[in-house]
């Protein structure tokens, strides 16, 4: 029997991290800190709590969104975990100003064509899909369409093994919290 390697993808969240993001982010207080993703007014289902998975490195894209021709959508199937690893999170560090403001994002384009494959979870190892204005409403679309986003994650080169992708199996398992926007979770990433 061949045994799994579990890979810790959530942001670990320090007193220091916490005053940092709150100074920067006024959402931080209300469930938004470290490793999360926004509710918007949806529940989260019991079955994504554990999805096939797969990683993407765009790490390599800069100075413009991450599009569909950045990733191999052909690998990309139903009730599936998607993953992009930017190295933002590590490269910037969590909770400044920069972190919630000049992060990566992916491009309307390419939401819509994960959303047509009818995907579970978006996870993202930066503050957000979209920036500033963009933010909640990307959000409330793609809950609208069943999908939900997780913001924050870490770790994700680990699963990739200097790969341009990897495949896991994602396990995520959000606080119970009722009448909050945002639910902290915990993520991690199982490999064979």
């Amino acid at each position: 029997m061949q045994s799994k390697t579990r890979i810790d993808l959530t942001l670990p969240i320090t007193p220091d991290m916490v005053k940092t993001a709150q100074a920067n982010e006024n959402k931080t207080f209300a469930g938004h800190l470290g490793t999360h993703f926004d509710v918007m007014d949806k529940e989260f289902p019991l079955p994504y709590t554990e999805r096939a998975g797969i990683v993407f490195d765009v790490s390599g894209v800069g100075g413009r969104d991450i599009d569909c021709g950045d990733v191999d959508l052909s690998r990309v199937g139903a009730d599936t975990f998607v993953a992009f690893y930017t190295g933002f999170i590590e490269a910037e560090g969590y909770g400044g100003k920069r972190y919630f403001t000049a992060h990566p994002q992916l491009s309307d384009a390419l939401i819509d064509a994960l959303l047509e494959r009818n995907i579970s979870i978006i996870g993202v190892d930066f503050a957000g899909v979209r920036r500033g204005s963009e933010h909640t409403p990307k959000d409330q679309y793609c809950a609208e369409r069943g999908v939900f986003i997780v913001e924050n994650l870490c770790n994700l080169s680990a699963v990739l093994r200097g790969e341009p992708y990897a495949v896991f199996t994602a396990h995520t398992y959000p606080m119970n919290y009722v009448g909050m926007t945002g639910l902290p979770c915990r993520v991690i990433g199982s490999l064979e």
